[in-house]
């Protein structure tokens, strides 16, 4: 992986272009500051990498831009040495991201195409100890849970039930979720127990939609 003076000067223009509109953890903005995001956008958009605009990847998904990133990240609060699941690996920045941060990193992709250029890009990058399964995110991965946070990267038509049942107690869930007015709206689920959960409209947001089943 080559990672240039140019692309650590745009990495560092981004950053402090996160950190003069927004307010993050540290941690992040730090986590941000060291992964090469142009490892991990399409071939051809090397250029595009650093720019505050999400960017096409395969199979009709998107990466995020950097301050969604930077927001979802945020919400989860502090993850270091935390197990987290993530929804939705895409190309794998986000979860590249998480692993600098010091989190276990469990994270599933429905797509079998995505998970294999994860999995490529996540290694060439050396962050080889993320978690990385193919299938429905809707089920979670029940067999690890429970997770001390869980991030979503797509939008759900309503909060799945089977994510926020494998939540810890005291964890939090950042999720896009479809309102009735088709407005996407970042959302974020806290556990208080085990039958009391607490939900808090964070803004409106724009994410591709959270799909049921497997492409192979």
């Amino acid at each position: 992986m080559i990672d240039t003076a140019l692309h650590q000067g745009r990495r560092r223009k981004m950053t402090k272009g996160l950190t003069a509109k927004n307010t993050y953890n540290e941690n992040v903005i730090s986590a941000m500051s060291v992964v090469p995001r142009h490892a991990f956008v399409s071939a051809g958009l090397d250029n595009m990498a650093y720019e505050e605009k999400p960017l096409a990847i395969a199979c009709g998904q998107t990466i995020s831009q950097p301050s969604t990133v930077a927001l979802q990240s945020h919400l989860l609060g502090e993850v270091k040495g935390k197990k987290i699941l993530e929804i939705g690996t895409g190309c794998g920045y986000q979860t590249a991201v998480l692993l600098q941060m010091g989190a276990e990193v469990y994270t599933i992709e429905r797509h079998k195409e995505l998970c294999l250029v994860a999995n490529s890009n996540l290694k060439k990058c050396g962050y080889d100890k993320a978690h990385l399964f193919l299938g429905d995110g809707h089920k979670g991965l029940a067999q690890f849970a429970p997770f001390d946070a869980i991030i979503v990267t797509c939008c759900a038509a309503a909060v799945p039930q089977g994510l926020t049942s494998q939540l810890a107690t005291g964890g939090k869930m950042a999720i896009p979720v479809e309102r009735e007015n088709g407005e996407q709206m970042m959302v974020v689920i806290t556990r208080v127990s085990e039958e009391v959960f607490e939900e808090e409209e964070i803004g409106k947001c724009s994410f591709v939609p959270m799909l049921e089943g497997v492409v192979k």
